[in-house]
């Protein structure tokens, strides 16, 4: 009964409405109730032969109850897939459970339209248990499907993008590989009385880094070198470094002053960053010069970590540059330089500063320059590779403390070979 919420204490309640309300819901019939209900009803004999079927059943069928009732069974009302479906699968789990509940099926329409429904059905038995009749509820699914159709296609666009994205992510991967081999030498060329070896880790995870170095002839007599670091990380800074290392290359064979090199970097940087974006780097650029006993060493930095010697006595000692500023970052920028003498069993090495800025131990402190100096003293000195070999496990020690690019480069004079004695 409707009442009203509030009301004065004595009032009567208007029932009046109520009642009006109730009079016209009892007006409905009960067949009237089956015959517009809002679904369809239909009660069959355990053959599946229609012995009563509501209206609203009949007007989605656009069949008459004379067309349908006593002369169709209920399979007859669907598609051909549904009645598969039914003969296959609905039917004896009816029979085994005496029930099914919310099986989509399609039915045919009126217009030779498939209509998706939903179908329960129950089977009436006798006081004994005998079977006497299927009763079975129909309900229209059409904007269920509708949604389903909707969400499958939501679905199936999302994987697609999803493959697509994927294969847009490997040709990237495939061309940044590419572009990536380009920014540093294939292999390192040989050079007459010289060892060189490398290594580059980088911590994009496109795995394009900034850092850079090379190795290349200036003429039969000098061999030019360098190793440098891009700000950032990722395809930006590739693209200044693919500018640098070609810049370098062209202007030591133009001039290859390492002081001059590393002037004409500057000015090619500064000019094309000298708006919007700004991009420097740090580099170190040297010739080497061959000698009979030993190679020259001439050497320019901008903003770069000194070099490091690893002497063949077991020492090591840093070849200091101070003072040299970053390339790229003003007009007349100063470059510091540095001279020395490689010997049999010295190395030179250069490095860029993810390896001593790397961190390490429980309080994350950086690695250092004097670490890096102590660790190096401590290799035997073997060689080029040999130190890039131990730096390079050093390294992978970091673990995540190692977060940024990091290039190696070594370069040394072989130690000359043990005479074997000669027994007398």
């Amino acid at each position: 009964m409707m009442c009203r919420t509030s009301h004065d204490p004595g009032e009567e309640p208007d029932v009046g409405v109520a009642d009006a309300v109730f009079i016209s819901m009892l007006e409905d019939s009960a067949e009237e109730l089956y015959e517009q209900a809002p679904c369809g009803y239909l009660s069959t004999l355990m053959d599946g032969t229609i012995a009563k079927i509501n209206t609203t059943l009949l007007d989605w069928l656009g069949l008459c109850r004379a067309q349908v009732v006593g002369r169709m069974r209920f399979a007859d009302l669907l598609t051909v897939g549904g009645k598969l479906y039914h003969e296959t699968h609905f039917a004896p789990l009816l029979q085994m459970k005496g029930e099914a509940s919310g099986i989509a099926l399609d039915i045919k329409a009126s217009g030779k339209q498939r209509m998706p429904v939903l179908v329960t059905s129950k089977v009436k038995t006798s006081d004994d248990g005998e079977p006497q009749l299927i009763r079975t509820t129909v309900f229209d699914a059409r904007d269920r499907r509708a949604y389903e159709t909707e969400l499958l296609r939501g679905r199936q666009a999302a994987e697609e993008a999803r493959r697509q994205a994927e294969a847009d992510r490997e040709r990237l991967q495939e061309a940044l590989a590419v572009l990536q081999q380009n920014l540093l030498p294939a292999e390192l060329p040989k050079v007459p009385g010289l060892e060189a070896a490398s290594y580059y880790h980088t911590a994009s995870p496109d795995l394009l880094g900034g850092d850079f170095y090379d190795l290349f002839p200036l003429d039969a007599d000098r061999w030019a070198f360098f190793l440098g670091d891009v700000c950032g990380k990722g395809p930006q800074a590739a693209a200044v470094t693919s500018l640098t290392r070609y810049t370098l290359r062209a202007a030591a064979l133009h001039d290859p002053d390492p002081v001059t090199v590393l002037s004409t970097l500057n000015t090619v940087l500064h000019e094309r960053y000298t708006s919007g974006d700004t991009r420097y780097c740090t580099a170190i650029f040297g010739v080497l010069t061959p000698a009979d006993d030993h190679v020259s060493v001439h050497v320019a930095s901008g903003g770069h970590p000194s070099a490091l010697i690893q002497h063949a006595d077991g020492t090591a000692d840093y070849l200091p540059t101070p003072g040299g500023m970053l390339v790229g970052v003003l007009p007349g920028a100063q470059f510091e330089t540095a001279r020395t003498r490689l010997f049999p069993g010295d190395t030179l090495l250069l490095y860029t500063d993810g390896l001593t800025e790397a961190r390490t131990g429980p309080d994350r402190e950086l690695y250092g320059e004097d670490a890096l100096r102590a660790f190096t003293a401590a290799q035997p000195a073997a060689g080029p590779q040999a130190l890039i070999t131990a730096l390079t496990g050093l390294l992978t020690g970091f673990g995540d403390g190692l977060d940024d690019d990091t290039a190696l480069l070594a370069l040394g004079v072989p130690a000359p070979l043990p005479t074997p004695r000669v027994k007398t």
